[in-house]
């Protein structure tokens, strides 16, 4: 499945993001929480956001290959996908306003075109 490759890359991602909140935790002395910590409260947006959005992503990208998607297709989703979100993880790990626009910019796309993508395999599939 083309899709479980995406999916273990960005959980990869969602581990690599996980591993930076716990070694701040563990340098600041903050056991719950961000403790007022400006680089952690960071490290654990970019943790949040990762995995507010990765989820859906991944349901629309194992949708699409499940309704017979185009390989090309799931594979250009899914790069987008990763891209997407290391680019932002990235920008606001680094304080980089425009990798941060450029990461939800390629997100929101992306989402968009896997949600439309979605809706034409199933409109083929109801109407064909």
């Amino acid at each position: 499945m083309i899709s479980a490759l995406y999916a273990a890359l960005a959980a990869l991602l969602i581990v690599w993001l996980s591993l930076r909140v716990i070694k701040l935790r563990r340098a600041k002395k903050v056991i719950f929480g961000d403790g007022g910590e400006t680089d952690l409260q960071i490290a654990i947006r970019a943790q949040g956001n990762a995995t507010e959005y990765i989820p859906i992503l991944l349901i629309l990208l194992a949708l699409l290959e499940l309704s017979g998607g185009n390989a090309a297709l799931l594979h250009a989703g899914g790069v987008a996908i990763i891209l997407g979100r290391v680019v932002h993880a990235r920008g606001l790990l680094r304080a980089n306003l425009h990798q941060r626009v450029l990461g939800m910019q390629i997100t929101i796309f992306t989402l968009i075109g896997l949600a439309v993508a979605n809706l034409g395999y199933a409109a083929n599939a109801a109407f064909g």
